[in-house]
């Protein structure tokens, strides 16, 4: 059972709350609640019971930190997660798609609230009737019917615009070296006039507090970042969020998880994960 449904949950878990770390620690209560139920064997349907318990104890995790969310310093990023370079051929691993746990995705979930969030998600990634997800959720298969619509129109993403693994790694690549060498218009090639920069510091480490926006203000910081920490760092690159992304390490041990948003193949997105409390896990 546990290796059965291990994955899916956690795939729910994390879409649910960003957090690699807290969507473990739910899953594994999960297993628990359902091991200590007197007579669990009278439970008919084990699949349901258990995406029940995650989506309320996500739900209860997400009212109860909301206030933190508000006071968080910064810019907020889904803690990254990070490909170890396990490749089984489970049939759950379909639960992470590289598409639906990129950063960019995960973000726009957060444009969500919390039962929009689980309603969407129950329907949209682990296609749940309305009746079944109204159960767990505690509202009627009607209420959940309009919640998910009203979502899905909210939530603009086109899967298309997400190049392939091997075309992304040749422009994350590029990015990197032309970035090396200084090559500034190389970088304004690939990165999109509208760029966004987003550093996740959480008030930990030193990072932007607000996004930098626009392909010129991004390549100057991105360039004075390097000449400042020439010489001081190692790089390596590696499958963040289902997407090429990379990982910087200083000297002094600080680490940086890097991850891209896409868009008409050009980088519309850069996302920096410094909150060493983000980075345990990794």
């Amino acid at each position: 059972m546990y290796k059965t449904y291990r994955k899916p949950l956690f795939a729910l878990a994390y879409r649910m709350l960003g957090s690699v770390m807290d969507a473990e620690d739910i899953v594994q209560e999960a297993f628990i609640a359902y091991n200590q139920l007197p007579n669990p064997e009278e439970i008919q349907n084990v699949r349901a019971f258990l995406y029940k318990v995650v989506t309320n104890r996500c739900l209860d995790l997400l009212r109860s930190s909301a206030k933190k969310r508000e006071l968080y310093v910064g810019p907020w990023l889904p803690e990254p997660l990070i490909d170890q370079g396990n490749q089984d051929t489970d049939p759950s691993d379909i639960y992470l798609q590289h598409e639906s746990i990129s950063t960019a995705y995960l973000l726009l979930l957060q444009q969500l609230n919390a039962v929009e969030r689980a309603i969407f998600l129950l329907r949209e990634i682990f296609h749940y009737s309305y009746d079944e997800i109204a159960e767990m959720v505690g509202k009627t298969s009607s209420n959940c019917r309009q919640i998910f619509h009203r979502a899905q129109r909210s939530i603009h993403y086109d899967p298309d615009q997400v190049p392939s693994i091997s075309v992304a790694e040749s422009q994350v690549k590029d990015f990197v070296s032309s970035l090396v060498q200084g090559n500034k218009d190389r970088l304004l090639e690939l990165l999109s006039e509208n760029v966004v920069f987003y550093s996740d510091g959480g008030g930990k480490v030193h990072a932007a507090q607000v996004p930098v926006t626009g392909s010129n203000h991004v390549v100057l910081i991105l360039l004075n970042l390097l000449k400042r920490y020439t010489g001081k760092f190692n790089l390596a690159y590696m499958t963040v969020n289902g997407m090429p992304g990379i990982q910087l390490t200083l000297d002094d041990g600080l680490r940086y998880i890097y991850s891209f948003g896409f868009r008409k193949g050009q980088i519309e997105a850069i996302y920096n994960v410094a909150n060493p409390e983000k980075l345990r896990h990794v």
